[in-house]
């Protein structure tokens, strides 16, 4: 009988101990839990400003976010290859006002693997620029698609699609293909269209 008192007191004493546990940790991740949000929101608001410098701030809407599922099957059936569209955010000016968006592309068919960027692109359907998040492609060859030269060819122009070519580019809408490293350039052409064209759905 003694020997299962002791037993019982000890249950009672674990239960207390993980109780208080379960306590503090939720009371502190209460208290965590908005400077977190906070300090993720800022590091991808830092991301965006990048291919949107006039913006002021970005937000979600869930409405546009549903549509990433909704327009899934139709994107991969444009001709972009094993692209996806992963996260779609509003550019707002000082006042608050929409002045266009951001939206995040991967390419499965980068030619060491995943391509994934993302594109700045204003309400009248221009592309501000385009910054990548994940680039791991052959140094010297696919890795030259992060360098200025090439990426700088999407920003500021106004198309529907772009085309990629071989050699020098020469309408607006052609982008010059990294010489030697044409899967690379077709992955990162086809994830920024696959996002104009997501872009095109939302409006």
């Amino acid at each position: 009988m003694k020997k299962q008192s002791g037993f019982i007191k000890d249950a009672i004493i674990l239960f207390a101990i993980t109780l208080i546990s379960g306590l503090i940790l939720g009371f502190v991740y209460d208290i965590t839990k908005a400077p977190i949000a906070a300090a993720a929101k800022a590091a991808k608001n830092e991301a965006y400003a990048v291919v949107f410098p006039d913006a002021k701030d970005f937000e979600a809407s869930d409405a546009e976010t549903a549509k990433i599922a909704e327009t899934a099957d139709e994107i991969s059936g444009k001709g972009f290859g094993h692209v996806t569209i992963d996260e779609v955010v509003d550019a707002k000016d000082a006042s608050g006002n929409n002045v266009g968006r951001v939206i995040t592309a991967t390419s499965k068919d980068g030619y060491n693997g995943t391509v994934q960027l993302s594109v700045g692109i204003k309400s009248d359907g221009t592309v501000v620029g385009i910054t990548f998040l994940t680039l791991a492609e052959t140094p010297g060859l696919g890795m030259r698609a992060g360098e200025k030269d090439f990426y700088s060819q999407y920003a500021n122009k106004n198309t529907k699609e772009f085309k990629l070519v071989k050699g020098s580019a020469s309408g607006d809408n052609e982008i010059a293909a990294i010489s030697g490293s044409t899967i690379t350039s077709s992955a990162v052409t086809n994830a920024v269209n696959a996002a104009l064209y997501f872009n095109s759905i939302l409006e």
